[in-house]
């Protein structure tokens, strides 16, 4: 399964009035990853600054109109950072390195009223996992 757009998560986002359906929302959405190898359970791939355990893998493949696009295998050990790990993929995963670097992530996660609702610890270590991919984008340009 693939994951929406950013603009329909928005919208899906939107329906929700109360703060425990878009939870539950989330969640949904980190369900729909696709299964991470353990192989790649490795601390190279740990990023760092995380409360829960998070790993990335990332790689990437030819896209017929924009050319190289980067990858991203992604899981943790908490349910709600795996559909964080969702809303990030959606916005970052299958895009050129540089479209990951300019994409405005703050203004995304302002529009879905996000780091409010989170507490300050999944805030940084939203923020590590952004860094770390837009990190890994950057190196690629």
């Amino acid at each position: 399964m693939s994951l929406p757009s950013t603009e329909d998560i928005v919208d899906d986002l939107s329906f929700f009035d109360d703060w425990e359906d878009k939870y539950k929302y989330i969640i949904d959405l980190g369900k729909s990853l696709p299964a991470f190898d353990d192989v790649w359970r490795t601390p190279e791939r740990l990023v760092k600054g995380c409360q829960s355990s998070v790993w990335i893998q990332p790689g990437s493949e030819q896209d017929e109109k924009k050319g190289e696009v980067l990858t991203f295998s992604v899981d943790s050990d908490a349910i709600i950072v795996r559909g964080l790990l969702g809303l990030v993929l959606a916005a970052l995963n299958y895009k050129t390195p540089q479209e990951i670097v300019a994409f405005d992530i703050t203004a995304y996660f302002e529009e879905l009223d996000l780091e409010r609702h989170l507490s300050p610890t999944r805030g940084n270590g939203l923020r590590s996992i952004v860094n770390r991919i837009k990190g890994i984008a950057q190196a690629a340009v």
